[in-house]
């Protein structure tokens, strides 16, 4: 598992996994978005100032997406990650949210990175806890889940302690 750079020639994998039931569930969309969008969006993403990789199993097979919204005044970020159906279910969250932490606390020397995850997503909460994060509060009934309203957990990740 390794991050790559956001690529052109991946625009309809980027497509496909935005438009992905599941995709849209976890991030709380329910519109799915066209491929102009996306391109249009691609091309502010790769020259914006924030963090945005491509995750791949190995060396060439790509399998989602991770952003580090960053806020440089404070150095924190916020983390969104979209793994497509080739990606989950294969305990490969975990390593790739791994690596863009280790990016976001030795590289950019970020003090904090947080996120949002609809409660009942079990399987990404367990990641993101595999991953070093923490759950440090609970936005009541603000998602929505199967159609019924849910909790938001909020949790976050700083960089470890030197030993």
């Amino acid at each position: 598992m390794r991050l790559g750079a956001l690529e052109v020639g991946l625009i309809d994998a980027y497509v496909r996994w935005d438009n992905d039931p599941r995709i849209m569930e976890g991030h709380g969309r329910a519109e799915p978005v066209s491929r102009a969008e996306r391109l249009a969006g691609l091309h502010a993403q790769m020259s914006g100032d924030n963090a945005h990789f491509t995750v791949y199993d190995g060396e060439d097979l790509p399998i989602g997406t991770i952003t580090l919204a960053i806020d440089h005044a404070v150095r924190t970020a916020e983390f969104f990650i979209a793994l497509g159906p080739e990606g989950r279910g294969r305990g490969l969250a975990a390593p790739a949210t791994r690596a863009a932490l280790d990016h976001a606390f030795n590289i950019l020397r970020l003090h904090n990175v947080m996120l949002t995850v609809l409660a009942p997503n079990t399987p990404a909460v367990r990641a993101y806890r595999r991953a070093g994060f923490s759950v440090v509060g609970t936005r009541r009934n603000s998602g929505i889940w199967n159609g019924e309203r849910c909790n938001e957990l909020l949790m976050d990740a700083i960089p470890p302690t030197p030993n």
